[in-house]
């Protein structure tokens, strides 16, 4: 919740805008927090810099004595900028939608049967169900999801491109708005790559890419390619997803 709070205060954004480093009145200044807060944002940078979201030391101030001054850790790094920033990922994690699932669990352990899942319980719609039934959790998802994909690929490009040699067409079986399809597309432009993904999805995709988007059912058919490519979905469906999509893989 400390950083759930950082986050949504811009508090990193903050220490960023003053080159990495800021003292406690100059994060106020910048989060537009009245100055009777500055004891208890004391105390929350506290929790930050005990956890290693931010750095701190004793910097002498103009008028002698000393204050403290926060910095950016190589963690805090990743929630600043443009280029792989992941505070809309973490944004998304640590909304009440998902946190209030774990609120719940031992409600949910009692429960005589599995289904529904710990969050349908809580929120009343399970997770896809929601994002297309409420807009302003769907933005906050496309955003997280962007953010996420933004982060892996960018490593995966790095440190796995010998995967996507050899290949002439990649599918991403539910790639949502193809981000990760389309860092594979730039970094491997041999590639002929492609995103199945529902109706719905697809007609929110961007235009103007070298990624092509095909409407369909992961269920009922996979274009053929020579490489498919799957993210967390087996994850994210408890096995049933795998045990649905394979049999429609085995058919390529």
């Amino acid at each position: 919740m400390a950083l759930k709070t950082a986050l949504d205060l811009h508090i990193p954004d903050a220490i960023h805008q003053h080159g990495g480093s800021a003292t406690l009145p100059q994060i106020v200044t910048e989060v537009t927090l009245h100055p009777s807060k500055i004891p208890c944002l004391r105390r929350l940078m506290r929790v930050l810099t005990v956890t290693g979201v931010f750095s701190v030391q004793h910097h002498s101030a103009d008028g002698g004595g000393d204050e403290l001054l926060y910095g950016l850790t190589p963690a805090s790094r990743l929630l600043v900028g443009s280029a792989l920033n992941v505070s809309p990922f973490l944004t998304l994690m640590l909304d009440t939608l998902f946190v209030s699932p774990f609120l719940g669990l031992r409600e949910w352990f009692q429960h005589e049967m599995p289904n529904p899942s710990p969050f349908k319980m809580a929120n009343g719609r399970d997770l896809w169900d929601l994002n297309d039934h409420d807009a302003s959790f769907g933005k906050l998802f496309d955003r997280g999801m962007v953010a996420d994909s933004d982060f892996i690929m960018d490593i995966v490009v790095r440190e796995c491109g010998n995967v996507f040699q050899g290949i002439s067409s990649l599918v991403d079986v539910a790639g949502g708005l193809g981000g990760a399809t389309q860092a594979i597309a730039k970094a491997f432009p041999h590639v002929e790559c492609s995103v199945l993904e529902l109706s719905r999805v697809v007609a929110r995709a961007p235009t103007g890419t070298d990624v092509k988007y095909i409407a369909g059912d992961m269920f009922e058919s996979i274009p053929s390619a020579n490489a498919v490519f799957l993210k967390v979905h087996g994850h994210t469906n408890a096995g049933s997803c795998m045990t649905g999509v394979m049999p429609t893989v085995s058919r390529f």
